[in-house]
């Protein structure tokens, strides 16, 4: 039984009490005010019961506005990482930093290795350029166009995982600063039993059931 019900009916009792005790001393009753004390009584607590409720959830609903999902994302967008640490995600930042720090690397590696090899072909290939290669005697024509190519791939392929990269730490950002106060804890449990059945038409049947209990 809820405390508003209780406490209203030990008011009714105690209006009752004060009848009867009037009526044992020949005092006039009026039961139209025992009735309407009875229902102020319960209506004011039931009031303020009411404006408790709605404080509570004025204060959750300030505490859920409170963590914007837009500011995760701007943070995100400025800075890879930062969004995670605006979601208190502190372990999701340096994976986000060693990512994108290797991507450039390797962005930065293949496109010096490009450019090497792109000047040195034009070198063999442009007859007013006197001075030889640093290739010459190394690579043949062919095998420097090849490596041009193959380090220009290798810069686009590491140059689009690198924005793959910046892409998911934003939508990470985003994903947690929605689930930031979801309720994850120890009452999700996850039960698996052996089941056996008959039936006419299959036959035995046997197998596993898994049951997923929220408490």
């Amino acid at each position: 039984m809820k405390t508003k019900n209780i406490i209203y009916i030990v008011g009714v009792l105690w209006l009752l009490s004060c009848s009867m005790q009037a009526q044992n001393k020949l005092m006039p009753i009026n039961h139209y005010q025992i009735l309407s004390q009875t229902s102020l009584l319960y209506y004011s607590f039931q009031n303020d019961t009411l404006k408790k409720e709605t404080s509570v959830n004025n204060k959750t609903i300030k505490k859920i506005s409170a963590h914007n999902p837009k500011l995760a994302v701007l943070f995100s967008a400025v800075v890879p990482g930062a969004g995670q640490i605006y979601n208190k995600k502190y372990w999701k930042t340096p994976i986000i930093w060693a990512g994108i720090g290797t991507c450039a690397y390797f962005v930065r590696t293949n496109h010096i290795q490009y450019r090497d090899y792109k000047d040195a072909l034009l070198q063999r290939t442009d007859t007013s350029i006197k001075e030889p290669d640093i290739y010459l005697g190394i690579y043949s024509t062919d095998q420097l166009l090849t490596l041009q190519d193959q380090y220009r791939q290798n810069r686009d392929l590491f140059i689009i995982v690198t924005t793959l990269v910046y892409v998911l730490n934003i939508v990470d950002a985003l994903v947690d600063a929605h689930l930031y106060y979801f309720d994850v804890s120890d009452d999700l449990s996850l039960n698996w039993q052996p089941f056996y059945n008959y039936s006419v038409n299959t036959g035995n049947t046997a197998g596993l059931s898994f049951r997923l209990n929220f408490k």
